[in-house]
């Protein structure tokens, strides 16, 4: 038995145009706004895949220093959301939080003159972006920003609003790692300067991941990720042990990129080892797998071998 697996589909904007391939991640692809998006969400629903986590790829001439696009509610995701649920209304749908995918800088927060993220600034935009996500319709609001104080705030927000059945779930544990190389390719989110260290987690730091449960779950926090996945088995049933609340585990492009490369140059079996990574997951104690392998791990639960 495998937890929930949601799958992550990267979306571009322009209506018409082909799905797009993600070159250091084969097999997925910047799906198009409406028929290639679509497409997907039929497909995976067909093999019992029934939530999804959406990714914008947003055009440059639309990225600002305080990523005002993200809360446009006529912008790439709200109208995505609508489209989705106007046509599926039962699926589950995950929305991204962070100021990355719309900043002309490339981090998840706002910058200063001299290099600094502003956190306060940076969580008031987020709190307008969550609040247009859940008019939009998304059912779980995932801030993996990793600003100081974000969730209060965006439960405070989305309450204010009147959307108090719409979940959070927090990034809680996101470290500053090095196996998110594909999925900035795929948006074109790389930081313009610097890195992400000031406001990621330490790889070698596992006791902060202790204080963010907390942080996370006083604030209001539905559901705690951990992101990495694989890499971080240990926090995962660290969390699992000192938190009720559901773990979500998020296995990112570079994992995934790892698995891929592997069965296509016959190093290892890639379903098995799909498999396998799946199954450890939920063992360290995963109630929800974020993966790009969310269809074709269906299908092998399934019997079956579409793709």
């Amino acid at each position: 038995h495998y937890p929930r697996e949601p799958r992550p589909p990267s979306v571009h904007p322009r209506r018409g145009e082909e799905d797009t391939p993600i070159g250091a991640m084969p097999g997925c692809f910047r799906l198009g706004w409406r028929h290639g998006l679509l497409e997907e969400v039929y497909k995976s629903r067909d093999v019992g895949v029934n939530s999804f986590v959406l990714f914008p790829k947003v055009p440059d001439g639309l990225k600002t220093q305080t990523g005002d696009e993200a809360y446009n509610d006529n912008g790439l995701v709200p109208r995505t959301i609508r489209l989705l649920k106007d046509k599926y209304p039962d699926i589950v749908i995950y929305t991204d939080v962070a100021l990355d995918p719309y900043s002309s800088d490339g981090h998840d927060g706002i910058v200063r003159e001299d290099g600094v993220i502003m956190n306060d600034e940076t969580v008031h935009q987020l709190c307008k972006q969550a609040v247009s996500q859940a008019r939009a319709g998304a059912d779980v609001i995932s801030p993996s920003d990793m600003m100081d104080g974000r969730v209060g705030a965006i439960r405070a927000a989305l309450d204010a609003e009147g959307f108090h059945d719409v979940s959070i779930m927090s990034y809680t544990a996101k470290y500053a790692s090095s196996f998110y190389g594909p999925f900035r390719e795929a948006l074109d989110s790389n930081p313009r300067f610097g890195d992400k260290k000031t406001y990621q987690m330490n790889p070698a730091n596992y006791r902060e991941a202790l204080i963010e449960t907390a942080a996370d779950e006083a604030e209001g926090a539905d559901i705690l990720l951990v992101k990495p996945g694989l890499p971080y088995l240990d926090i995962i049933r660290l969390l699992r042990d000192n938190s009720a609340l559901p773990i979500a585990a998020y296995q990112v492009s570079g994992e995934y990129s790892m698995i891929k490369a592997g069965g296509v140059l016959k190093m290892v079996d890639e379903e098995k080892v799909m498999m396998e990574s799946l199954l450890c997951l939920r063992r360290a104690g995963a109630d929800i797998i974020l993966t790009y392998f969310a269809r074709q791990a269906a299908n092998v639960l399934c019997g079956t071998k579409r793709m």
